[in-house]
């Protein structure tokens, strides 16, 4: 018998969702960068795992047992802490196959509890925790220097502001940044600020590379475009190239706001899990 998958997206950042409550699946590196891959595999920007978060070993002691627990892995096989736009397919799938009901519920990350709605129209609201400014920094791609600001959402992010229009940046390949501050890697967001309640965003994601949309990285630019006019809460719609979300930022913490959409549900071959380990 084959291994059970579903695919969704949330702003076009796309995920193998594999249902996996007992915590038998061996999700190694090999198999998620083989079903990342968009032409030997399904093709996909992360793997979302649905297990129960006493079935995995380095889930927060915060995390409740029983609790779902999204076990997140990057298109390149690496555990990633937190994907906004993965909680949000994440729930959208625990509704949509009859484990959990819509409206108000909890999922288990890396990062800590993430509680969740998933509103009547599709849509899915994302309680993000706090954000936390770490300082300046920057990044340097093709040739340019981009100052920008460290921001910790449970993940890193380095935000860096610019007047060059991001439309035209050559993300191909990963930008620069500085290693020693980020030792285990950085989401690098590019930003236009467009008026006072909108901005556009590209990112280039650690473990992936571009994608159409980063749900941690919308919540540090906003935080990072509030920090730059000198406020501490505030709200913004982030547009990406896969859509737009709508993110605030409290006192407390800050939501992401967004779709999700599971899109096919299927088997994967059991021949093919099985060789997709040894490639």
């Amino acid at each position: 018998m084959g291994v059970r998958f579903a695919k969704g997206h949330g702003t076009e950042n796309d995920f193998v969702v594999l249902p996996d409550p007992d915590g038998l699946l061996d999700v190694t590196e090999r198999r998620v960068r083989a079903m990342c891959d968009r032409r030997r595999g399904l093709g996909a920007d992360g793997v979302l795992r649905v297990v129960r978060a006493g079935k995995v070993a380095d889930a927060p002691s915060a995390v409740d047992p029983d609790a779902w627990f999204m076990d997140y892995r990057n298109a390149d096989g690496s555990v990633a802490e937190m994907c906004g736009n993965g909680v949000r397919v994440f729930a959208a799938y625990l509704v949509e196959s009859g484990l959990a009901a819509r409206g108000r519920l909890t999922v288990g990350t890396r990062a800590g509890v993430r509680p969740t709605v998933v509103h009547e129209d599709g849509s899915v609201t994302v309680e993000m925790g706090p954000t936390r400014v770490d300082g300046s920094s920057q990044a340097t791609l093709d040739g340019f220097t981009f100052p920008g600001l460290a921001v910790d959402v449970g993940n890193p992010h380095l935000v860096c502001a610019t007047e060059l229009p991001v439309a035209d940046l050559n993300l191909s390949s990963p930008p620069g940044y500085d290693r020693g501050l980020f030792p285990h890697g950085v989401n690098v967001e590019f930003v236009n600020p467009l008026d006072t309640e909108t901005v556009r965003m590209r990112v280039y994601e650690r473990g992936v590379g571009e994608t159409r949309s980063c749900g941690t990285g919308t919540v540090a630019v906003v935080a990072a475009t509030l920090n730059a006019v000198g406020e501490r809460t505030g709200r913004r719609r982030v547009l990406v190239p896969g859509g737009a979300v709508d993110v605030a930022i409290t006192e407390s913490g800050s939501t992401l706001t967004g779709p999700a959409v599971i899109v096919a549900r299927g088997e994967l071959d059991d021949v093919w899990w099985r060789t997709a380990d040894q490639d």
